[in-house]
């Protein structure tokens, strides 16, 4: 806009020096007027110059506002399936993302010669620095970690980039995973494993040491059982008391042998030997009602016995066990067994 209007000043300038020198010719001019049309000519146009700047002055500030700011020069490239450590040996990420940066001013007489290459290891360094800190299991997790730490512009060691990445993806190897999900339920099944096993100990613990400790205790226990029925506790002493012999592996005291119930069913010959624990035990089933055939019989001697070996009486347990044995199917966790009976409850 400038240059246009000094071609227009100059041409007119040139223009009423022509006029006037045509003008004088033919009136004949002194040489004073000659003088005189020689310093309008040139004088003029260098007036009108410095008016028309004065007039435009500086931009506004309003005006400088709205002035676009230099484009940053940025670069990308696209980085896939690198490996990254992870907190566990010999499980990696897989790392992918596009990376961004735009240089900055140069130093000295130093030039980078392959930037990409350097925002690529940028990018990396920084990313290692997080996923070997993390467990393998938590893929998605720190993917998100990721997308937040490099989602910043920040310098390489050099000084020569800045750099960031997007578009980030971290993900585990197809055969990794499954070993992953193969521990995780490997972990889970044990604890459960270890919680029922401890259930178990705990109940014999409970039973052995203090339930059937002796025969006192275990009226205690089974008159609590049946909220204070002090009659049916009383009928059910020479019960408890063949329960609490075959635990501790004992014969039944004196005092208590008038209170033994009679099996029922057809007599057969007296011999004449000192009952074993097993015969008591026998006693016991048939007081409480589970007749040969029934189920119960092999789950409470197995409980038994297990109490029993607490006490260092193996062949005790070993004797129970043949005499009654217990049903194939039966496992000692408790999801599989048979609802307590409601005389041990």
């Amino acid at each position: 806009m400038t240059t246009g209007r000094k071609t227009t000043t100059i041409f007119l300038a040139v223009l009423c020096a022509l006029l006037s020198t045509i003008l004088g010719l033919m009136q004949e001019w002194p040489s004073w007027a000659w003088a005189a049309l020689a310093v309008v000519v040139v004088g003029v146009p260098v007036a009108a110059f410095k008016i028309a700047a004065m007039r435009r002055g500086s931009l506004p500030a309003d005006f400088t506002n709205f002035v676009p700011a230099a484009p940053i020069e940025r670069r990308e490239h696209q980085v896939s399936c690198v490996a990254l450590p992870s907190h566990w040996p010999d499980y990696d990420f897989i790392f992918s993302a596009t990376v961004r940066w735009h240089p900055l001013e140069a130093r000295g007489d130093h030039c980078v010669l392959n930037p990409a290459g350097l925002a690529v290891e940028t990018v990396l360094d920084r990313a290692r620095t997080l996923t070997e800190q993390r467990d393998p299991g938590r893929s998605s997790l720190v993917q998100h970690e990721l997308s937040g730490v490099l989602s910043r512009l920040r310098p390489d060691p050099t000084g020569h980039l800045q750099v960031m990445a997007e578009n980030i993806t971290l993900t585990l190897q197809e055969s990794d995973q499954e070993r992953l999900d193969k521990l995780a339920e490997v972990r889970k099944d044990k604890a459960v494993w270890e919680h029922q096993r401890k259930y178990e100990q705990s109940k014999r613990e409970y039973l052995g040491d203090d339930v059937l400790k002796d025969t006192g205790s275990a009226v205690v226990w089974w008159l609590a059982k049946n909220d204070n029925q002090i009659d049916k506790t009383v009928s059910d002493l020479g019960l408890l008391a063949q329960l609490t012999s075959a635990a501790n592996d004992t014969d039944i005291p004196e005092r208590l042998q008038d209170l033994i119930p009679s099996s029922s069913g057809p007599s057969t010959p007296v011999i004449e030997q000192e009952p074993t624990t097993a015969d008591h035990f026998e006693a016991f089933l048939s007081g409480m009602g589970f007749t040969d055939g029934d189920a119960r019989r092999g789950m409470l001697t197995k409980q038994i016995a297990d109490i029993i070996r607490t006490q260092d009486k193996h062949e005790t347990a070993d004797e129970l066990l043949r005499r009654y044995d217990p049903p194939a199917a039966f496992t000692s966790h408790a999801d599989d067994q048979p609802e307590e009976p409601e005389h041990l409850r």
